[in-house]
């Protein structure tokens, strides 16, 4: 029986806890994986991971974080069939749905792309006697997403890629019902060259 494992630090890991959850395929009514539920030294080590890349990432430049969303859109468009079926596997919506969802999520990593744009601060002069204007743009730190199932990957796309791009890392806790998509962005943003413990996923 394949296990669904916790992506922390850049890797997977099972972490503390033996607990699991059922994954079942909703078209036939069985069983196909198992889904690790954390505990709560798994959810403070995947904070740990988060804060620690925070430290660089934070700092990391417009050039650098646009250049992962680039090549993120990139593979999203290059694994689009392999993701459409693994949700569906897993939540039951067709593939032409499924395939939507992704689309949809992906116009939000095409909207990071162009997050410098968008953070640009402003400045006044003179708005009142003495008094000079000005408003700049910084990052919050560790970020958390709490999703539901059933998008299970346009819902966290809605968050994790502009969380990122603006200089945040990010914890996503999926549904367990279908939580095997969540791991393939985590893969994803590894290879589209996020540094680790930007992009951790904790389950259950």
């Amino acid at each position: 029986m394949t296990i669904i494992e916790h992506w922390i630090g850049g890797a997977f890991t099972r972490g503390a806890s033996a607990r699991t959850s059922a994954v079942f395929n909703p078209a036939h009514g069985t069983e196909q994986k198992q889904v690790l539920l954390a505990e709560t030294t798994d959810v403070d080590s995947a904070v740990a991971a988060a804060s620690k890349a925070f430290e660089a990432w934070g700092d990391s430049s417009l050039s650098q974080r646009t250049k992962v969303m680039f090549r993120m859109r990139e593979l999203l468009v290059e694994h689009e069939d392999e993701m459409a079926k693994l949700i569906s596997s897993e939540h039951g919506k067709v593939i032409e749905d499924a395939r939507g969802e992704i689309i949809r999520g992906r116009e939000v990593v095409e909207y990071a792309c162009g997050i410098a744009e968008v953070l640009k601060g402003s400045f006044t002069d003179q708005a009142s006697r003495g008094v000079d204007v000005f408003n700049f743009r910084q990052p919050l730190g560790v970020c958390a997403g709490i999703t539901p199932f059933n998008f299970p990957i346009m819902v966290p796309m809605w968050m994790h890629p502009v969380a990122i791009a603006t200089g945040n890392t990010f914890i996503l806790k999926p549904s367990e019902r279908d939580p095997s998509v969540s791991n393939r962005i985590a893969e994803l943003y590894a290879e589209a060259g996020l540094p680790d413990g930007v992009f951790n996923v904790v389950h259950g």
